[in-house]
């Protein structure tokens, strides 16, 4: 019976190996979270094998999927039935799969906050309630905002604030400010919290943004992760902590506005579009820094 299924699901679609995965993505491009890296080095934490297909058309490969049994690779849902809940933290992130634009290639199996890009790319995909948040461009943003962000950058640095790149610290240091910050944030730990050390390790050479300091103690930190793609850059925001005794500098909104900033310089550096995901449009600050786009499931 469940081979039956799986061949319902995967019927025009063939068995391909992680490097031609690879390959597929390198022509066509994705996102964050359907990186070969990605979907590799996670994977291999869950212990969870990735079946990685493709789709064919005139003797040629025009889509290729990672997938995990019924769904895409990387599914919370797969992660909660095998008992990993919160093994990692990819937030709802934006998945843009490798695919040519007028692919229409059939997808079967199960996957949320399909980008809009796949539209054309993939058949049959249903629109979904929610939204992502993408943040705006800089000319997006009020003049009156964007003075008010660099006004507060400049009194956290007159107070003795200090800007430094993630860069600077190890993985094990990364995941201890960020969950520590988290902690204070929010009051609850961070979604794996227990591995945070080693996905920020594994994912280390995607990792990009900076550090608030204040007093020598850092007050502000967000994960985010960085892949660049033939057409445009994918940034997925993951998460943030910020300590809740400096919420008068707006710590949070300050590093947003410098993550942000540095993020669209650099993709129009590149002369490609830039999708910096905030994850799911839920929250009222991303309002502030962005427009909601819609999105697509199975």
């Amino acid at each position: 019976m469940l081979n039956r299924f799986q061949g319902w699901r995967e019927r025009g679609w063939s068995q391909i190996d992680a490097a031609t995965y690879a390959q597929v993505w390198q022509r066509f491009g994705g996102s964050v979270a359907t990186h070969p890296l990605v979907v590799e080095r996670l994977a291999g934490l869950a212990g969870i094998p990735v079946r990685y297909l493709g789709w064919e058309h005139n003797g040629e490969l025009k889509a290729a999927i990672p997938t995990w049994g019924r769904a895409l690779a990387l599914s919370k849902d797969v992660l909660k039935r095998a008992g990993k809940k919160g093994l990692f933290d990819l937030g709802n992130a934006e998945l843009i799969l490798p695919a040519a634009p007028d692919a229409q290639a059939p997808l079967r199996h199960a996957g949320r906050y399909l980008s809009e890009l796949n539209q054309g790319r993939f058949a049959d995909l249903k629109p979904q309630a929610e939204s992502l948040a993408m943040a705006r461009a800089p000319e997006d943003l009020s003049k009156k905002f964007r003075y008010n962000q660099r006004r507060e950058l400049r009194l956290l640095e007159e107070a003795g604030g200090v800007v430094r790149p993630i860069s600077d610290f190890s993985s094990s240091e990364v995941a201890a400010m960020y969950c520590d910050l988290f902690q204070r944030r929010w009051e609850f730990p961070a979604t794996g919290a227990e591995h945070m050390a080693e996905v920020v390790h594994l994912l280390r050479e995607l990792l990009i943004g900076s550090v608030l300091f204040l007093n020598d103690a850092p007050i502000a930190i967000q994960l985010v992760y960085r892949v660049e793609a033939p057409e445009w850059v994918s940034v997925e925001y993951i998460n943030g902590g910020v300590d809740p005794q400096n919420r008068a500098f707006s710590p949070g909104s300050v590093l947003s506005f410098l993550n942000t900033q540095a993020a669209w310089e650099d993709a129009r550096t590149l002369g490609k579009a830039l999708r910096f995901s905030f994850g799911r449009a839920d929250r009222e600050y991303k309002d502030r820094w962005c427009n909601p786009v819609p999105v697509f499931q199975l």
